[in-house]
């Protein structure tokens, strides 16, 4: 005989004898009993949108003064 027949068939013949019957499918009465989830509120696909305008560049130096330290660094 093949042993691909054994493969196959072998666990089809266990699986068949060792199976029991499936249980009723009945909703219990707990699941019944719970009440819905409440809907979600409503909210605005643009509530938090801020306009933000294009604005002139400022001066580099002034820009490079506030970010550098106070000291400088002697490197």
């Amino acid at each position: 005989m093949k042993p691909s027949l054994f493969v196959v068939g072998l666990p089809l013949i266990v699986g068949g004898c060792a199976s029991t019957l499936p249980p009723d499918v009945v909703a219990s009465p707990t699941a019944v009993d719970q009440p819905s989830a409440l809907p979600a509120a409503y909210r605005s696909p643009i509530a938090g949108y801020v306009a933000r305008q294009p604005v002139d560049p400022k001066r580099w130096r002034r820009q490079n003064d506030l970010q550098s330290p106070m000291n400088g660094d002697d490197s």
